[in-house]
């Protein structure tokens, strides 16, 4: 079955960073788009960055831009979201999220990130 597992949330203050991962199993993990989404209470969910099946393109939400790096590791089923210069809009629910077609869009439970001083 797929599974798709998020860690590495946790509490941090203002200008610190973390580094979320996602382990995930049950699939072609080399054939997916993997992206990073997060949601906030009261927000909808908003993509946050997103990294070709091979690694080689990228996107960034504006408002991480120049903070945040996705990467992955298709050796190791794993997709990474460094997170720099944290900010307090930076709180939520992270997910982690494979998507290949309409049909193949698989979904973590998701990690908390709390930015506060």
């Amino acid at each position: 079955q797929v599974q798709i597992v998020e860690s590495g949330g946790g509490l941090v203050q203002p200008g610190g960073s973390l580094k979320l991962s996602c382990f995930a199993s049950g699939f072609t993990f080399a054939n997916y788009f993997m992206s990073w989404y997060r949601q906030a209470p009261g927000q909808e969910r908003e993509l946050v960055a997103r990294i070709s099946s091979g690694g080689h393109s990228t996107n960034y939400a504006d408002s991480v831009k120049g903070r945040f790096t996705i990467s992955r590791d298709n050796a190791k089923n794993t997709v990474y979201l460094q997170m720099n210069s944290l900010k307090l809009e930076d709180t939520a629910v992270y997910y982690c999220n494979a998507h290949a077609t309409e049909v193949y869009d698989y979904w973590g439970q998701g990690t908390q990130v709390t930015v506060s001083s």
